[in-house]
This record gives C-alpha cells, structure tokens and sequence, in this order.
C-alpha cells in the first residue's frame, strides 16, 4: 500500500477542468443536451463523492437525470463494506447491459470502495464487457479525463493503480441539498480493524486544511445551509497528519463560531481518538448537535483485541458516561456486529449488557461479513449462521425495546427542529439528536426551524403537533 498524501496542485486541476470543456464541446457539435445518472451505495461519504462527480458532469454539459434508463452515462458508486453489497452492485450492474442495448452509445462506469479491490476491476475486465471504465477513489479527482478517454475511442478505462490519497480541492459540487450538505474533512483510515476493508480501498489518513474546511462551510451557511455534516472515516483523528497543531474538537469550535442559524453534526467516530476535550467542546456550543454516533461493535474485551479496535470495554464506557455527564441530552447511538469469527455465547452477551447498560438511541447493527484480503477473514468461525441470526434477532428485539422506550418518553416535550420535507401527506423533520418527527403542516415551513410538540411514538419515529 502506498502510504504517501498527495495534494493535487492546479495545474493538475486544470487539465481535468480543460477535460471538461472538451467534452462540453463535444455534445454541443452534437446539437443535444447529454443526460447522466449517478448511482450511489454506502455511507455518507460516497454520498460526498458522487456529489463531487455529478458537479463535474454538470461542467461538461450533462444534466442530471434520475434513472439509468436514457442516459447518456451511467456511474455506479460502490461500497465495499459488506459481501450483500457487492452482489447487489453485480447484479445492478449486470441489468445495464438492457439500457445499453437500447442506448448503445451509453456509457457505464464503475467506482467507489468496490473498485479498489483487484479482485473486481479483474471481474469487470472478464464478465462485463458493456462497462466501459472503473476507478478507484484515488482517481476520482480524474474522471473528466477518464471520461473523455472513452467518448474520444479510446480502449476501457482502468485507473485502479496504487496510488497514494490525495486532497484535491476545488471540484465542482452538485449537492442533493441546500439544506443539509456534506463536508469531507479527511479521507482514508490508519486503524485497520480486522473485519473492515475501508484502509485497503481508500488509503491512509489524510486531512483537508483548516482554513479549507472553514471556508466551504462559511460558503454553505451563507448559501442557506442549515445542517453540516463534518465526515471522515475517523473525525476524531483529523488533523494528526497536519503541521497546524489542531485538532478536531478545535475544528468544531472555530465552525461553531461561525455566524448564521446551523447545527453541526459529524460521523464517524472511533472511541480510540475520542476525547474529554471532544466532549467538552460538543457540550459548550450550541451549534453542534447533542448527537454522537461512536461504534462500539463489540462490548466484549476480547472480541474488541481480536477486532483490532484500540479500547476494551471499560474504557469505552468511561468515554460514554462522561459524554452523558456533560450533555445529559446526548442522542447516542452506534454500530454492532453479531457473530465476529470467535465470538461465543458469553462474549455475545456482553454485548447485549452493554446495549443495556448504555441505553442506545438505535443501533445500526450487522452481521459479520467476510472481506476477502482482511485478516478477520481468515479466521477461525466455527459458529453455525443459523445461531448468528438468532443472536441477531435478539440484539435487534433488545435494542427497538430500548428505542421504544426512549421515544415514548420524548411524548409531551416541546423541540426546536429543521423541517427538511415531506412524506406523502406529513411534513418531516429532526430533532438537534436527528430523531425524525413527522407532522402536519404547509410545504413554506420547509427550510427553516420550528418548535414541534411531540404527541406520539414508535420505534423508529415521533410524530408532532406544530406550535404557532
């Protein structure tokens, strides 16, 4: 693995820009108005990304359509992180040979954490001849040039070399939102859990310059943003890898300071980097949400060694009492795997005292997945998948009691929350704890915040009455 951060100069920049303008002039020669379609799998920063490739599409003259049907380029953009994943991206995949045949100068490409592994450009190269490129997050910064490549005539794109993480700054964004809107303030990951692929496919840590960071969110809230989403593999380990000497929790406070009518939110956290000061800084300012995601995945000691996780369970229940001590109104919720190669019956168990023990918000809860090319894939599993589904069912069933019960005692409160839509015949919003309340209401209060009296609850979601 190449270990070394590249930062893209604007030179390099402005040859993909200069791509852009090539294939702009392209379709216009054309006389038609080209059509692309992004497909997105995964977290929250693929979401970034393919906002990042529908932004150069729009500069080279595409709209953005909303299906792959009549589209002039379709791009797949991949997770890795599970095998269900990844054969639903193959089968997605294998279904585009129809729009191609009915648009044969269609042109498809695959990208994203998929396309990092060797195994699956191999498997494009030889099953899936109607794709014309792939490219690794590495290369994202390049697609105009691999997308000129191929409507110039040139052979399928592969760009899935080793190459080292880089910061590019200054790609166009189209965002799905003005209300809500992503930031990347880090990409790639140093801590290799042994279950999880994500340092393979996307590199080695590396953090976007404060000053960066702060200007595309000033540019956000002077654009109407409402809610700012700070994401990283790992925030918490954000800015080690720069010579500024600071650190996350100094990024939220200057963000914080910021003049305008926002919340921050961010995700994710690694309990390994996650501080007093981080907690602190959380609980002083107002524009950073009582809301943490910290995965735990575990709540057995031995089981966290063998994930490679950094924390034994004492340690990570420390960090969350103190969190809880100093924002009693934290919102806290996290990631579970059931059935990790050794995990037996007692160690499962402490996992569900845990969960008990923490009284989680909602979990977002798994089961174990073998990546091929991680060490936890090779690993010793004698546990039958008939007992790790009844494990999973009864994590599931302890957890939605808990959030039962927690939603039922928002009932009667009064909450400031951002309305940020509408579901069929009820407007929705969320909570500062990003709880969703569905209630009744005109589309004009969408955008803007609003005291909402919770009136009833479910598992999954509150409902509310408007107060004038």
């Amino acid at each position: 693995m190449n270990t070394k951060t590249t930062v893209i100069s604007q030179e390099a920049l402005d040859a993909q820009f200069a791509c852009c303008d090539k294939i702009a002039a392209y379709w216009k020669n054309k006389g038609v108005t080209p059509v692309a379609y992004v497909e997105t799998y995964g977290c929250q920063q693929n979401e970034a990304d393919s906002e990042k490739l529908r932004g150069y599409l729009a500069q080279s003259g595409y709209a953005i359509g909303s299906e792959a049907e009549g589209a002039d380029v379709v791009i797949m953009n991949t997770c890795a992180i599970r095998e269900h994943a990844e054969q639903r991206v193959f089968g997605n995949l294998g279904a585009l040979t129809h729009t191609k045949h009915r648009h044969p100068e269609q042109k498809i490409f695959l990208c994203g954490c998929m396309a990092g592994e060797t195994k699956v450009s191999d498997r494009i190269r030889q099953s899936y001849p109607h794709v014309d490129g792939v490219f690794s997050t590495h290369h994202l910064w390049q697609f105009p040039e691999i997308l000129w490549n191929v409507l110039s005539g040139k052979k399928r794109q592969f760009f899935i070399a080793d190459e080292p993480g880089s910061i590019a700054e200054g790609i166009p964004q189209v965002r799905d939102s003005k209300l809500k809107a992503w930031v990347s303030i880090m990409y790639g990951c140093n801590n290799f859990c042994t279950y999880c692929i994500v340092p393979y496919v996307r590199g080695r840590e590396r953090s976007r310059k404060f000053a960066d960071i702060l200007a595309e969110c000033r540019e956000l809230i002077d654009g109407g943003a409402k809610e700012i989403t700070l994401l990283g593999q790992n925030v918490n380990s954000y800015g080690k890898d720069l010579p500024e000497g600071k650190d996350f929790a100094d990024l939220l406070a200057a963000i914080a300071q910021l003049p305008g009518d926002f919340l921050i939110r961010f995700m994710t956290s690694h309990p390994r980097d996650a501080s007093e000061k981080l907690f602190d800084t959380m609980a002083k300012y107002p524009k950073i949400a009582k809301q943490l995601h910290l995965p735990f995945q575990s709540g057995s000691s031995r089981v966290l060694k063998a994930m490679n996780r950094h924390y034994d369970r004492d340690t990570y229940l420390n960090k969350v009492n103190y969190a809880k001590k100093v924002m009693p109104e934290l919102v806290l919720t996290s990631d579970v795997i059931v059935g990790f190669p050794g995990e037996t019956e007692e160690e499962f168990e402490e996992t569900i005292s845990l969960i008990q023990q923490v009284h989680y918000d909602s979990l977002f809860t798994f089961i174990f997945s073998p990546r091929p090319g991680t060490p936890a894939a090779s690993m010793d599993d004698p546990t039958p998948k008939e007992e790790k589904n009844r494990r999973f069912d009864r994590l599931c069933a302890v957890q939605n009691a808990i959030s039962e019960e927690i939603h039922n005692n928002y009932i009667g409160k009064t909450m400031r929350c951002l309305v940020d839509g509408r579901d069929k015949d009820m407007l929705t919003a969320r909570t500062e704890g990003g709880r969703l309340v569905r209630f009744a209401g005109d589309d004009s209060l969408i955008g803007s915040y609003h005291n909402i009296t919770i009136t009833g609850a479910t598992t999954w979601s509150l409902t509310g009455q408007l107060q004038a």
